[in-house]
């Protein structure tokens, strides 16, 4: 518009025009200085508009991550207590037993493939587990046959195990863990914030006309 107003103002001069007299068409051609005024006010609110719907949305993202990341990790938590209450659980059902009873056997294919989290639960005889340096079989074992799946081993869903034994027997469990994805949201939703606020605190700068590349580097690096 300063560039028009300008451009305006030089050829009416060009004309003959005295320079206040230019200035006075030139305003009267863009609809007069009320309408001139309402155009850049217009103009102005739209930008800050603009400006505070970058800095909700930014604080929507960091506060979504926080959110969600505190729920999975309360959900692996209780994973973590369900894999102990079930190895103490066939612990106590084992005792000093010298064999694992058909029953036991029974429970853990129903906890295997019952539950949504546990994959496997493996008995080991305690003394020849610890005591040995090369790799020590299970006695007994069931695992549910995992498919293939697009988020395994990408950090997203990871397979964590459990162990937990008396004197005579350990029971190690093994069970789908989203911890990775948790963290991997919050460090989006952290990154996401970041870059929004900073473009915010940019347009602000900018409306206070105090941008500067020192201003945006403080933005970006201090938050």
């Amino acid at each position: 518009m300063k560039s028009h107003l300008l451009e305006a103002v030089y050829e009416l001069k060009e004309e003959g025009k005295s320079e206040q007299e230019a200035i006075e068409i030139a305003i009267e051609r863009f609809g007069g200085e009320k309408e001139m005024r309402s155009v850049v006010e217009q103009l102005f609110k739209a930008q800050k508009t603009f400006a505070k719907r970058v800095l909700y949305t930014a604080i929507a993202f960091l506060l979504i991550s926080i959110v969600i990341f505190s729920i999975v990790i309360s959900n692996e938590k209780s994973n973590l207590n369900q894999s102990n209450q079930v190895a103490s659980r066939f612990l106590n059902s084992l005792g000093d037993n010298e064999g694992i009873p058909k029953q036991i056997e029974t429970d853990i294919q129903e906890i295997v493939q019952s539950s949504g989290r546990i994959t496997g639960i493996s008995i080991y005889d305690d003394e020849k587990l610890f005591s040995s340096n090369k790799h020590v079989e299970p006695i007994y074992s069931f695992r549910e046959e995992l498919s293939f799946n697009i988020w395994n081993n990408t950090g997203f869903l990871t397979y964590k195990g459990y162990g937990e034994s008396n004197t005579t027997w350990h029971v190690s469990i093994e069970s789908k863990s989203y911890e990775g994805t948790a963290v991997i949201l919050l460090l989006v939703g952290i990154v996401v914030y970041w870059t929004l606020f900073t473009i915010w605190a940019t347009i602000n700068a900018y409306h206070h006309r105090r941008l500067k590349v020192g201003w945006i580097i403080v933005f970006t690096l201090l938050n």
